[in-house]
């Protein structure tokens, strides 16, 4: 199934377009945390329950389920069969059938059953993490007709992703979870029915997912040429300079790099050198979506969206993505960058319909151009947007006192930049810097991962920086970054507290568009009412991944569309490795 009804493989196809179906099994790939869950760390992780709020959880953990269905990599939305084998869907939409395999089963060999689903889907919803219980509002209730049949129930009017978000969630066992409670963090290896299983790992330094040799559905299209490596380990770093440091002693195998400035600089060790360690640019196809600072508009000094535009005025992206990026950024202006969704020149006929219920609560700039962040002199000081900056304040009511800005009651304009590792750092001080020549104090605190997770899930900052992305076919998750009960909503996406009726209504006609053309008019009209909140400071971004890695690895010719395919697509290749042996 799909959002909008394409698919682009037969109900008989045999694997996936961008997979080797005879890659061979074994070896060992092995990487740093790269991205993270819901309850996820890029730093350390102190449970095996990765789905849940309380935690850090241990990346990598969906390796060890299996999902009713699962994602193709070159389409935006469709699913197939994993777990089910079909589904049938009411005329409605409102109910769908899921017919389960009968060779799908756990990894104690118990079969995985309706019960199981239905029980999964349900404690996903009462005690899951804030993002997975927002995304299942209209998720109803699911009933098992018998073992091998769920029946699941959605809400009139529902989002029209939650389907394929619902038979994306893993199946847990009933039986399992009948002798402990599911909403706790834990470090006890949970019984799951996928891929691979929990193997060896040291909290907070490693991690390792060992492949189920006689996997269930090792062999359905789906699957077929993935989860090739007889072991996956993730290593947990606090420092990247240390993580890449051990990536050249060859602590690991494969990275993909954030750092520019490493990207640029720093690949001249003897292994690339002598062609041990390949470098490679991948496309990526996929929205780049919003990074940046994000206004925490929570805080009472945070209210005033002129304040808030004088915070982007006094960043100069230009000087940072040449003096510490070497110019290897774009500026992201939208949250929906790199797609046909982001809003671009005048709205539309089709746009304008949207936004004129909102004329007169929403600023007049969202009927002409969209706002796009100041494009300065490149010195690191430009004196235009700092005037520009000053005088936004001025008229605000914070004005200069002694030399220190002060809201109309007297209060002094101070900011903490809230971060959980130093590589920020460089990019903060220039533009702390300026900050103060508006009469702005404005200081950096680096605090260890689990405190900064308490804080930002607790909405306890300023200001941080954090990314998001959204797929090719954005629906229900948009609530949980830009709704009004996310803001309210301990743990959700929503860190700048976006209130507002008009995005509250606006994503509301996302979710309902019945198609593509309909979806992306939505989401340009969204795009327009962000931007023009001045919710966050616009960072930078790049359509494509850097990745290296040591010469040990096979891959497909073709990579997918919408993922980068590492590492589900890839496999060990024991000849590559043993000349590697030999030249090291």
């Amino acid at each position: 199934m799909s959002a909008f009804g394409d698919l682009a493989y037969p109900a008989d196809f045999p694997y996936f377009k961008y997979v080797n179906p005879n890659a061979p099994k074994g070896g060992v790939y092995s990487e740093t945390v790269s991205s993270r869950g819901y309850n996820g760390s890029f730093l350390t992780f102190n449970s095996l329950n990765a789905y849940i709020l309380k935690g850090d959880g241990a990346f990598g953990m969906d390796f060890t389920f299996a999902a009713l269905m699962a994602r193709s990599g070159d389409e935006p939305d469709a699913m197939y069969g994993l777990a089910a084998k079909s589904v049938r869907i009411s005329d409605d939409g409102l109910t769908h059938r899921f017919s389960l395999r009968a060779e799908a089963k756990f990894h104690d060999g118990t079969p995985l059953t309706a019960q199981d689903v239905v029980w999964s889907l349900t404690a996903l919803k009462d005690k899951g993490h804030p993002i997975i219980t927002q995304q299942l509002r209209d998720f109803k209730g699911a009933e098992a007709a018998d073992d091998r049949t769920v029946i699941v129930r959605f809400a009139e009017k529902r989002g029209r992703d939650v389907p394929l978000f619902v038979a994306g969630l893993p199946i847990l066992s009933k039986a399992y979870y009948a002798k402990q409670p599911f909403d706790h963090s834990t470090l006890d290896i949970p019984l799951g029915s996928g891929p691979y299983k929990v193997g060896r790992f040291d909290v907070g330094h490693f991690i390792e997912f060992e492949r189920v040799k006689d996997w269930w559905g090792a062999d359905l299209p789906v699957a077929r040429g993935q989860s090739n490596f007889d072991t996956i380990r993730y290593e947990y770093y606090r420092d990247r300079e240390v993580a890449f440091v051990g990536f050249t002693a060859k602590n690991y195998l494969f990275r993909e790099e954030f750092t520019s400035r490493t990207w640029a600089t720093r690949y001249d060790f003897p292994a690339f050198k002598d062609g041990r360690v390949k470098r490679a640019v991948l496309a990526d196809d996929t929205p780049s979506g919003a990074q940046g600072w994000f206004i925490n508009t929570r805080r009472r000094q945070f209210k005033d969206r002129r304040l808030r535009e004088a915070l982007i005025d006094a960043f100069d992206f230009e000087w940072t993505n040449k003096n510490i990026m070497y110019g290897s950024y774009e500026r992201t202006v939208s949250v929906f960058q790199n797609s046909p969704m982001m809003a671009q020149g005048k709205p539309s006929a089709a746009e304008l319909a949207l936004l004129e219920p909102f004329r007169g609560k929403v600023p007049d700039e969202v009927f002409g151009e969209p706002y796009m962040p100041p494009v300065t002199d490149g010195s690191g000081h430009d004196r235009r947007w700092l005037r520009r900056g000053a005088q936004l304040l001025s008229d605000a009511g914070i004005a200069l006192k002694d030399g220190k800005r002060v809201m109309p009651d007297g209060t002094p304009v101070t900011i903490e930049f809230l971060l959980d590792e130093a590589t920020f750092t460089p990019h903060h001080l220039p533009y702390i810097k300026n900050l103060g020549t508006l009469g702005i104090d404005a200081t950096l605190r680096v605090v260890d991962p689990v405190q900064y997770r308490a804080r930002v899930e607790g909405f306890d900052f300023d200001i941080t920086v954090e990314r998001f992305s959204f797929s090719a076919t954005p629906g229900d998750s948009l609530r949980t970054y830009f709704s009004s009960a996310a803001a309210a909503t301990k743990g959700s996406q929503n860190l700048a507290g976006i209130a507002d009726p008009a995005v509250d209504a606006l994503v509301n006609l996302i979710i309902a568009a019945k198609t593509r053309a309909e979806l992306t008019t939505a989401c340009k009209a969204l795009d327009r009412v962000i931007r023009a909140g001045r919710y966050w400071i616009p960072h930078w971004y790049k359509a494509s991944h850097w990745i290296a890695y040591w010469d040990v690895f096979g891959f497909p010719a073709a990579i997918p569309r919408y993922f980068r395919g590492i590492p589900d697509t890839w496999w060990y290749d024991k000849e590559k490795a043993a000349k590697l042996e030999k030249a090291g």
